[in-house]
């Protein structure tokens, strides 16, 4: 489930690492309480996955306000440029996007700046 390869720019990725890919997953838990609704979102938010996640999302905000949603990335360990818009999104209508790990921090205040 956890992808722990870093992504470089101008690298090809080998067989291996392109054949992982494929089989990494993006893992979605919602969790409803009083206060709102809680996303987990556990490996890796990329390629299908974020096509997927924006399905989960499009769903959600039809029943919940989007400010009542917060997504938790503490599970997340890559995040492609679509997974970064499709969050910038989620956020700009409303949610909170909370995350402990540093790198996380670093992309959640990219996202959330802009």
């Amino acid at each position: 489930m956890h992808d722990l390869t870093l992504e470089t720019t101008g690298s090809v990725p080998s067989a291996h690492d392109q054949a992982f890919s494929q089989l990494a997953m993006l893992r979605i838990t919602n969790t409803t309480s009083p206060e709102g609704v809680t996303v987990v979102l556990e490996g890796r938010l990329a390629g299908p996955w974020v096509d997927e996640l924006a399905r989960c999302w499009k769903a959600l905000t039809t029943t919940q306000d989007a400010g009542s949603i917060c997504v938790q990335l503490d599970g997340v360990t890559f995040i492609d440029v679509a997974g970064k818009v499709l969050l910038r999104t989620m956020h700009e209508e409303g949610a909170t996007l909370a995350a402990s790990g540093c790198m996380t921090r670093a992309i959640l205040e990219e996202i959330t700046q802009r």
